[in-house]
Formats: structure tokens, sequence, C-alpha cells
């Protein structure tokens, strides 16, 4: 009994250190308690992430079917955005890591200032073209008359307010590079929490607000998120983390910015493939009608909720191979790669038994349309029979990117994406009359061949000799 009671206490100081943010020098010590003390508040992160994706939804579907729709052509024109970001992110937190890994930290600074400004442009530049192409963006994504009339506020919103996410992806890179993962965690906690409560508010309308209906959603969202952002900027320049920035650090440094920009390029060409396969995938989808449509955007969300804390576990890994590479510690950093990936997994094989069996159950509390909650329990079940893969293939991936090696999975995503997905999605969906469940199936399959590899290139250990 006093044994259980010390393992419980000690359970939960950690818990405490890891939230609080007590540690970011991961090159020594327990493996497991790095990956503990780092996935904790990355897991919460992304759970926080994943809620909002739910709830979000969860008012949209009161809307109307075409509102979802609206959600989920849109949303696949934004990830190409969040390729940009992510692709950034993976650079800054491969080379804020090393560097902190290497003790420069006035380095790493330095690197995250070339970061901010670079993404601060690009953001601008896209926001720009989604002020006044929204209409024509939804239209080339196939979207019924109907659904541009009702969802362009909506996208033009979204569209035009991306710096808030360009800068909430890449600061919160900057955090989890440094070690410091709960800053990133408190951030998305005050992002989130914001857009639960505002979504509602602005979607139905309250008091002087009126209803806005689905663009009210993309309301709450830039405003959740720009708060985010704010904090961040105060945290970065007045704040108690690692990373502390000062005015004169802001100024183009053409050399870090051409480090920045060496290794993300592989980063966002890798994301961009990924991401630009799921706009096609989508526009197959439309081919369907609205309600197919509607019920793949529902199941997709539902399956962030639980693919962001798996995301949460993966960037651990990157963080704890950047860092220990930095230290000159490639076998500690391997060690940890198979300890999260097997963590990862479990998790990920529970998951799987749920969405087998109450897959219908769960689409049900988004939306009772019979086709809909079909195709969107369908959607789930032929997707979590490749969930343990995605598992391993996430964290595997994110090595990869924390060692600055952002071209390995650049040309695996290239293969399993572009040159096997999709032309088997097309295939199977719409020449051999298998309709979503074709679609489903190519996603599964392809997330199979890249765990497979990615098992072999990682495995021959190029990687570990990455400079950045």
């Amino acid at each position: 009994m006093k044994s259980s009671n010390n393992t419980l206490h000690s359970f939960f100081k950690t818990f405490l250190a890891a939230i609080s943010g007590k540690e970011s020098d991961f090159t020594n010590g327990s493996i497991k308690k790095a990956i503990f003390l780092l996935a904790i508040p990355m897991i919460l992160e992304m759970m926080m992430e994943s809620i909002f994706a739910i709830v979000d939804i969860a008012y949209v579907s009161k809307v109307s079917v075409n509102a979802v729709a609206t959600i989920g052509l849109t949303e696949s024109v934004i990830t190409l955005i969040y390729a940009l970001a992510i692709g950034l992110s993976m650079a800054a937190t491969a080379i804020v890591a090393r560097r902190v890994g290497e003790k420069n930290i006035e380095a790493a600074k330095k690197s995250a200032a070339q970061a901010i400004i670079l993404g601060t442009a690009i953001a601008i530049t896209l926001g720009v073209i989604g002020y006044y192409y929204n209409q024509d963006i939804l239209r080339l994504m196939g979207a019924e008359p109907e659904v541009i009339l009702e969802g362009a506020g909506y996208t033009k919103w979204l569209l035009t307010g991306n710096i808030t996410i360009m800068l909430l992806f890449l600061i919160n890179a900057i955090f989890r590079g440094a070690g410091d993962a709960s800053m990133a965690m408190w951030t998305l906690v005050l992002s989130n929490g914001l857009n639960i409560l505002l979504d509602p508010i602005f979607i139905f309308g309250w008091g002087p607000i009126p209803q806005y209906g689905v663009t009210g959603a993309a309301m709450a969202t830039n405003i959740g998120r720009g708060s985010a952002v704010l904090f961040q900027l105060v945290i970065l320049f007045f704040g108690w983390g690692k990373i502390k920035l000062a005015i004169t650090d802001l100024g183009i440094n053409l050399k870090l910015m051409f480090n920045l920009v060496k290794v993300s390029l592989g980063g966002i060409a890798q994301f961009l493939i990924g991401t630009t396969s799921w706009v096609f995938l989508m526009r197959i989808m439309s081919e369907f009608g609205s309600e197919v449509l509607a019920g793949y955007t529902i199941a997709i969300r539902v399956m962030m909720f639980t693919l962001m804390p798996s995301w949460g576990m993966s960037n651990a890994a990157a963080t704890l191979v950047g860092q220990n590479l930095g230290a000159k510690k490639a076998e500690r950093a391997e060690r940890s790669v198979w300890i999260t990936g097997k963590y990862n997994a479990f998790f990920m094989g529970l998951v799987s038994l749920v969405y087998l069996f109450f897959s219908e159950t769960i689409l049900r509390w988004f939306n009772t349309n019979s086709v809909v909650v079909e195709n969107g329990s369908l959607c789930l079940k032929v997707m979590a029979a490749g969930y343990v893969f995605y598992a391993y293939g996430m964290v595997m991936t994110q090595a990869f990117n924390g060692a600055g090696d952002t071209q390995t999975p650049t040309r695996i995503n290239l293969f399993a994406f572009w040159l096997f997905q999709l032309p088997l999605a097309y295939v199977l969906a719409l020449w051999l009359g298998f309709g979503p469940v074709g679609v489903f199936m190519a996603i599964t399959l392809a997330e199979v061949l890249l765990v497979i590899l990615a098992f072999y290139w990682f495995k021959k250990g190029t990687w570990k000799t990455v400079q950045v």
C-alpha cells in the first residue's frame, strides 16, 4: 500500500513538473521520464486543438449540411497554409533544439527571430490572396453554388487571418525546440478555450452580436488564435522562457535566414505533398455530394481528436532527437524514438478498437442524417485498421524532422501519397465504382506503405549525421 502511494505521488509530482515546464534539457537522465515530461504538455496541447475541432464541427452541424461541407472544402485548402507553417516550424524546432543541445542559447534566439520574420511575410501574402479570391477558391474545389453562397464568408475570414495560424505554429515550435513544451500547451489552452466559448456566440448570435452562421465559426477562431499569438509574443519578449527575444533580434540576418529556408524547404515540400493529396482526395469526395462530403468531414474531425495527442507524442520524439544530436548522443536519440513509438502504438491500438465498435454512435452525436452517418462511420472503421501503423509512422517521421533531415520524409511522402495514394483512390472510387470506401481504403494502405519505407530509412541511420 505504501509502495502504491509512493508511486502515485511520484507520478503526480512528475506530471506537475511536465505541465509547469520546470525542465528543458533532455540530454541526460531517464529517457522514459524525458518522454513523459515532453509528451504530457504536447499531448494536452494537441488534445485542446482536437477538442476544439470536435466542438466546432458540432456547432456548425446544427447550421446546415452545406455549412459542414464548407468547412471541409475550406480546411482542405487551409491545410496548404498548415503545410507552410508546419514546414517552417519543423525547421525552427530542429535548429533551436540543436542549438539548445549545444548550449548556445544566443544562436537559438537569433534563429527563432528569423523564423518569425519569414513566417509573417508569407502569411501577409497569403492573406491578401484569400481576401480577394475566396469564392474562386471554393469554386475551384468543386463547391456547389449554394455552398459558396453560404460559406464564402467563412473561407474569407480564415484565409485572410492565416497569420494567426502561421505565428501560432512557429512560436510554439520555438518553445518546443527549447524544451518549453508546457509554454506551447498553455498557449493552445488559451486559444482553443476562447474558440470554444466564442463559437456559439458568433454562430448563433448572443446579445448585441448578430447570428453569423458558419462565418461566425471563422470569426471566433481568428479571435481565439490571435489572442494566443499576443500571449506568445509577450512570453517571448517579456516572459520567463529559455528563449527570450529583444527588438534588436528582429533584424534580417541573411545567413541564418538561408539556413532556416534550407532546412524548412524539405519540411514544406513534405507537408505540401501530404496536404495537397488531401485536397485532391476532398475533390474526389465532392463527386459524391454534400451529404457524403459532410460525413467524411465529420469523420476526419473525429479522427483529429485521437491523431492530435498521438502527434503530441511524436513531437516529443522530435525534441529529444534534436537536443541529443546537439549533445553528440546519437544512440540516446535513437532509443528515444523506439520507446516513444511503442507508447504511441499502444495508445492508437486502443483508439482503433473504439472506432471499430462505436463509429456510428460517434457520428450520430454530430448529425443524424443517415447518409452522413453511414459514410462517416465507414470512414472511421476503414481508417482505424491502420492506426497502429500511423503511430510508428508519425514518430519516425518526426524523428527525421527533429534531426533536420526533412528530405527523407519528403521523398517517402511523395511516393506514398502522390504516386500511390492518389492514383489508387481515383481508380478505386471512380473507375472501379467502390465510391467513398475506395478513398478510405487508399488512405489506409498509403499510411501502411509510408511506415514500411520510414522504418527502412530510419534503420539506415543517415539521419544521425545531418548538420543544421
